[in-house]
Order: C-alpha cells, then structure tokens, then sequence
C-alpha cells in the first residue's frame, strides 16, 4: 500500500524503452524561449544603460559645434 505521499509523486510512466532517454528534450529548459532568453544575457542592460548615456549626453552635456 502506497502512502499518500508517494501516490502525489507524479513519475511519468514510459511505455517506449526509448521514451525515459528522449524525455530530455521535451524539458522546459530546453525550449527555444528558453534558449532565445540566456543567447544575449547582458543585452537588457547593456540597452539601459545605453539608452541612459544618450539621453544624458543630449540633453545634458555642452553642444560645441566646429563650425
């Protein structure tokens, strides 16, 4: 007899002998959001603080023209 702990945990049952190898692939961390997400980790703030030092340099800083 089962303990209603062990009756919560949820194994997935593999009926193909291949299925429990293949089942890796179909995983959250592997999906192509999640890819697309870590591909470019620092571009957020890069762009932030990019943007950031534009805004200050127009408005901000002395525009000396050369002619």
């Amino acid at each position: 007899m089962k303990s209603h702990v062990q009756a919560q945990v949820k194994t997935p049952v593999y009926h193909d002998p291949w299925a429990k190898r293949e089942a890796w692939r179909k995983h959250p961390i592997f999906s192509k959001a999640s890819n697309f997400k870590t591909m470019f980790p620092g571009l957020g703030i890069a762009t932030v603080a990019f943007t950031a030092y534009c805004t200050y340099e127009h408005f901000f800083l002395n525009k000396k023209s050369h002619h």
